[in-house]
């Protein structure tokens, strides 16, 4: 299953407007690496035959079948900051039920001041 919010909606066509991007598909892909291991992201992609779609407000979203098997039900949502600590502005946040493949506890943290 795939859910997405619709603040996340809002934000993906703010964004493709602001930067004159038409006929595309936000991926939610696997992206490696860090010092948390994996997590979900976001980019601008094309639908393949393997994937699932979800159309929300004129916007497609789309994800390989496999992923959604690995990680369960994936949220794609964005949240709205203006923390005191240089966070603000927020940002899109993607869960999944499933603890994503090697994943790792703890990590850098990317604003140790936040809390």
């Amino acid at each position: 299953m795939l859910e997405v919010t619709d603040l996340a909606v809002k934000n993906v066509k703010d964004y493709l407007s602001q930067n004159n991007i038409s006929d595309t598909a936000i991926r939610i892909s696997l992206m490696s690496g860090g010092c948390s291991g994996p997590s979900l992201s976001l980019s601008l992609d094309e639908a393949k035959d393997n994937d699932m779609t979800v159309d929300k407000d004129g916007i497609s979203f789309i994800m390989e079948q496999s992923l959604s098997e690995v990680c369960g039900a994936v949220k794609v949502d964005f949240i709205e900051s203006s923390g005191g600590c240089g966070c603000s502005g927020g940002g899109f946040t993607i869960t999944s039920e499933k603890p994503l493949p090697g994943a790792r506890s703890g990590g850098c943290g990317s604003c140790s001041s936040c809390g």
